[in-house]
């Protein structure tokens, strides 16, 4: 465990809170990480530890890449899980930002790793950073929930009461050590348009910051993301508006978000986990029947 975790420095951290986000299963439209991966920009924060990756992907699912160094000298960058710190701007208190990869095996294993670093290192919340795929149009702001399973933590940060069941990526098991290990934790989710799955969603992003933020009475300038969002909405735009069929959709999205907000009626987070598992069903569906098709 000692040569999987590495701890370069021991920081002295003022009631730290641990935000985490991954790329892969849990980061649709990258918003997730983009989030993660901005706010340790935003903070200058500096790493102090990391998770070596040896031991936790099937590096032919999860494949390192080769870059060139001054153009000419290879080098291998292997999926990374790093932990930063920082102080939080605005708060007296510090962050922890944990940046990494979903694993691909050991999860179990790997999320002891981060409680020992939380417990190590006193934390005293956990945030996870999650994006998904869902029916919502790009032209809206990005809906996000937060949710807990500790009934305090739910009252005093206006969160709420996880009740989704299905499949699950390493932030579920990530919530369940914590709960093992006594230590807070919460969830906070961003809806991505899943018509535009591909794209990296700054809208996303910036909405996770915002909640975040909030959250935890922390400063963040999110001048960029603002920026960022407005160019992506605009792109996305003129590329729906060459498909009548994905316009008309886009309308009818629109349409449906409006007359919520009208209503004040936000989607709960069991509706957008009811959406997530309803895109996964259709996904595994489309994916069965290219394999019949395959067959063929």
């Amino acid at each position: 465990m000692a040569d999987e975790l590495r701890i370069d420095s021991h920081p002295k951290l003022e009631r730290p809170v641990l935000i985490a986000a991954f790329r892969g299963w849990n980061d649709g439209g990258q918003g997730a990480s983009l989030a993660g991966a901005y706010l340790a920009r935003a903070w200058d924060a500096i790493e102090f530890a990391s998770i070596d990756p040896e031991n936790f992907y099937d590096f032919q699912s999860t494949r390192p890449t080769v870059a060139l160094v001054d153009g000419h000298q290879r080098q291998i960058e292997w999926p990374e899980n790093t932990f930063m710190y920082a102080p939080l701007p605005g708060s007296d208190r510090d962050a922890i930002i944990l940046l990494g990869v979903e694993p691909n095996l050991r999860w179990r294993t790997f999320c002891e790793h981060v409680t020992h670093v939380a417990t190590e290192f006193g934390v005293e919340l956990v945030i996870t950073l999650g994006s998904l795929l869902a029916d919502v149009p790009h032209t809206r702001p990005a809906p996000v929930t937060g949710s807990a399973t500790d009934p305090e933590l739910i009252d005093q940060l206006g969160l709420q009461a996880s009740r989704y069941e299905g499949p699950t990526g390493v932030v579920g098991v990530l919530h369940d050590a914590c709960t093992q290990a006594g230590i807070s934790s919460a969830s906070l989710w961003a809806a991505v348009p899943h018509y535009v799955s591909l794209t990296p969603s700054p809208r996303a992003a910036k909405a996770l910051v915002d909640r975040l933020a909030g959250l935890l009475e922390a400063d963040v300038d999110t001048v960029e993301l603002d920026e960022a969002a407005e160019s992506y909405a605009q792109q996305v735009s003129e590329a729906v508006a060459s498909d009548e069929e994905t316009a008309a959709y886009v309308q009818d999205l629109e349409r449906r978000i409006d007359e919520l907000a009208e209503e004040a009626d936000i989607p709960s987070g069991d509706a957008i986990a009811a959406e997530l598992t309803r895109y996964l069903r259709e996904r595994d569906n489309d994916q069965g029947d290219d394999d019949v098709a395959r067959e063929r």
